[in-house]
């Protein structure tokens, strides 16, 4: 079982959150928490990187749609990068990579 690490940087575009390891039921909240921390502006947009995600269970899921709550509620804008193929897949069945725009990589969370 790998511990949940979160990173944050600022992008030009807005904030970029760094998931790394297990985001499931025993530490979404740890996502969620974060989540309530951030000053999203209008127009900025939120990345959250996936890269590092080993496992992502639906209390993840749950913590994900959060972050998309919270970006609309700011009239900010979301997207998910570099989505590892299990859990681009666990979205595709569910119907979230029709609702999350997906970016192809890490790189793209730089560019506006």
């Amino acid at each position: 079982m790998s511990r949940l690490k979160i990173g944050t940087r600022d992008a030009a575009t807005g904030p970029v959150l760094e998931i790394i390891g297990e985001l499931d039921y025993a530490n979404a909240a740890e996502l969620r928490d974060l989540l309530a921390t951030l000053a999203l502006q209008p127009g900025q947009r939120l990345i959250l990187d996936l890269a590092g995600m080993e496992f992502c269970d639906s209390s993840g899921v749950t913590a994900l749609i959060a972050a998309r709550n919270l970006a609309h509620a700011a009239r900010a804008d979301i997207a998910l990068a570099a989505v590892p193929a299990h859990t681009l897949r666990v979205l595709s069945v569910i119907g979230l990579d029709q609702i999350f725009p997906i970016l192809p990589d890490s790189y793209a969370t730089t560019r506006p």
